[in-house]
């Protein structure tokens, strides 16, 4: 920010310099003060470009906004969305359920012991569903399906895919290894 106020700040100490009354006194001629200026002027006019390089002044969007649109007059109500289960209350009440239910399913296996495959399944899916949900948040949260309707599809499809490629690692690593609780247990003690 000094940056940017010194070329202001050189030609307002310039401006206030004393007017020689005398031609004898004067410190120094205008064919060197002019030069002189000028070559302060144009390197605080560089070294300020070179600092703006540095801040986040530049707004550069990356998807700018479109023109506000009315559908309809100005008298319509908004529409309302069709009401969907998997959308509003039930959609949330079942985030929190799932959240929820992660906390006693990570203390309970290691309190209990960890010789039962059933809770560590449950914990496995719980965790994966939990993390398909929370992507899932992303992807609408950031991607707007009515600017980048494709994009939005493509990134949707590559997480099923990736969280079915987890689903089917968690299980063979349940089934054919330790299991999580178990592998998490031998790295605690490691």
């Amino acid at each position: 920010m000094a940056t940017l106020a010194r070329p202001m700040a050189l030609r307002q100490a310039l401006r206030a310099l004393p007017k020689p009354s005398h031609v004898a006194f004067r410190p120094c001629s205008t064919l060197i003060q002019r030069p002189l200026q000028q070559h302060f002027v144009k390197q605080a006019l560089q070294n300020t470009t070179k600092a703006v390089g540095f801040h986040a002044t530049i707004q550069r969007s990356i998807l700018p906004p479109e023109p506000q649109t009315v559908l309809g007059t100005v008298n319509d109500p908004a529409p309302v969305p069709t009401p969907s289960p998997t959308h509003g209350n039930y959609h949330w009440s079942f985030e929190r359920l799932i959240s929820a239910g992660l906390i006693p399913l990570t203390i309970a296996p290691f309190v209990g012991g960890s010789l039962n495959p059933t809770l560590d399944a449950v914990f496995c899916a719980t965790m994966l569903v939990h993390s398909h949900i929370g992507f899932q948040a992303i992807l609408i949260d950031y991607i707007p399906i009515k600017r980048m309707p494709g994009v939005r599809k493509f990134f949707m499809w590559l997480l099923n895919a990736a969280t079915v490629v987890v689903g089917i690692g968690l299980y063979e690593f349940e089934t054919n290894d330790v299991g999580v609780t178990e592998a998490i247990k031998k790295l605690w003690h490691a």
